[in-house]
């Protein structure tokens, strides 16, 4: 019994620290929620461009007739597709382009092996 009298001055200061901790994390943590530290800035008109372009030949083709067989192929041979063109063809994953890529499963393996102690 005198244990519980010695410990419970020590364990009323220690829970309302541990509940004002608890307050504040939440509080920082809806404050806060996706903190992307470290990450570039965009800009916001950075890319319209192109999705414009894209748009005017959508229209384009909306308001004439459905073309041929073969406007449709000289037009999909430049680039990806009819539409698009080669827009952004540098910054998709293509076979020719990421051969040095890692898989997932040479990821998953690797990382296995570092846990299990094998590599």
């Amino acid at each position: 019994m005198s244990f519980i009298r010695f410990v419970q001055p020590i364990i009323r200061p220690l829970r309302f620290v541990i509940a004002a901790a608890l307050c504040l994390t939440l509080v920082v943590s809806n404050a806060f929620p996706a903190a992307a530290i470290g990450s570039s800035k965009s800009s916001p008109t950075e890319g319209t461009t192109q999705l414009n372009e894209i748009q005017e030949k959508t229209d384009e083709v909306a308001r004439s007739a459905p073309p041929s067989l073969e406007e449709v192929q000289s037009k999909s041979e430049k680039g990806l597709n009819e539409v698009q063109g080669d827009a952004d063809i540098n910054k998709m994953k293509r076979p020719d382009n990421s051969q040095n890529a890692t898989s997932v499963i040479d990821k998953v393996e690797d990382y296995l092996g570092k846990v299990t102690g094998d590599k």
